[in-house]
């Protein structure tokens, strides 16, 4: 979701840095490759530079994306201090349901440790069908509104396209357009891509990159 997102706003002409702090940093193996994409991708962030780091690109970046492992520890919880948007992605299964419950209540515990302070998030589903809702996918979505817990408009659905991007480590626009599905990946992006800026830019408690370079 990450890279995608990052693609899409750099497409836009945005823009962008992706801090992998995923242990197997699949990004900075992406970055790797020989893609002309403008995407700038920073690896070996610690707990103790995290913060620091966010601020540095912030402070020149329009858009700084931070690609978390999906376990809660002290590194996940500075990144998310510093967001102006959490995504929690979340696949239709019980296993990712509970492990998007545990990202909620770290982000509402950082809440109160930064004296109330609402840190904006959104639930995304992610590789979900573009033709169908499955049943399970509609009991998640329905349980999620029950909970009044926000949810993405946008579904980032299974795509070739997204996984092929990791294989050749090419932007989603340097792929073959003969790989299935292309077109419909590019207008999924763009669409996640418009939805976050959107939500950055109208959400009353999410700070500009200006102001997370001067706090």
């Amino acid at each position: 979701m990450t890279l995608v997102l990052a693609q899409a706003l750099d497409a836009m002409g945005a823009t962008v840095t992706i801090i992998d702090a995923d242990p197997n940093r699949p990004i900075l193996r992406w970055r790797s490759g020989q893609s002309a994409s403008t995407v700038e991708v920073v690896g070996d962030v610690t707990e103790g530079s995290i913060i620091r780091v966010i601020r540095e690109h912030s402070a020149v970046r329009q858009f700084v994306l931070v690609d978390l492992e999906g376990t809660a520890n002290r590194l996940v919880s500075r990144a998310i201090t510093q967001a102006d948007l959490v995504l929690i992605p979340l696949q239709a299964s019980a296993l990712d349901s509970n492990e998007a419950g545990r990202a909620v209540a770290l982000i509402k515990e950082e809440e109160e440790a930064l004296d109330g302070r609402t840190i904006s998030f959104r639930i995304i589903m992610t590789r979900t069908s573009p033709l169908i809702t499955t049943k399970i996918e509609g009991g998640i979505i329905q349980a999620l509104k029950d909970a009044e817990i926000p949810l993405m408009q946008v579904r980032l659905h299974e795509r070739q396209a997204y996984k092929a991007i990791f294989v050749r480590k090419l932007a989603l626009s340097e792929l073959d357009e003969t790989i299935s599905g292309l077109p419909a990946a590019i207008e999924n992006a763009e669409r996640l891509a418009e939805e976050v800026v959107e939500l950055i830019t109208t959400d009353p408690s999410a700070k500009t990159g200006e102001e997370n370079a001067r706090e």
